[in-house]
């Protein structure tokens, strides 16, 4: 599956956005999709991310009640809402896919069989 991220922007603190991730080649709802971030000189680090089958949605524990994670199969489409934005929060983020059944916290994980990657899109929160 190839992915393709997009929705990023400058806007300011408290803000929403949201983020969109269009899948091709392959239908998404074999997979598991996770977002990540990766800000200047940090590590990527795991946002939200929602299980294959069951659809089950999973949050880094700083991120829980601000961002959501959503599927919409028939565009074969996944997205992140994020409310409340915050100058931490800006950062490149990615969408990614991993053909797996697993449901759980190492869906966070970056490194957990997600072998598939968008290119990223830019959020920048300003104060």
């Amino acid at each position: 599956v190839q992915l393709q991220a997009s929705g990023g922007g400058l806007v300011q603190t408290g803000d929403s956005l949201r983020l969109s991730c269009v899948g091709s080649g392959s239908t998404l709802e074999r997979y598991a999709v996770g977002w990540f971030r990766q800000a200047p000189g940090k590590e990527r680090e795991g946002v939200a991310a929602m299980s294959s089958s069951p659809r089950r949605a999973y949050y880094a524990e700083s991120m829980k009640g601000r961002f959501a994670v959503s599927m919409n199969s028939a565009q074969n489409m996944a997205y992140l809402q994020l409310n409340n934005l915050k100058p931490e929060d800006t950062a490149v983020y990615y969408c990614a896919a991993a053909l797996t059944t697993y449901s759980g916290d190492y869906l966070l994980r970056p490194w957990y069989e997600y072998h598939f990657w968008g290119q990223g899109t830019l959020v920048t929160v300003s104060s």
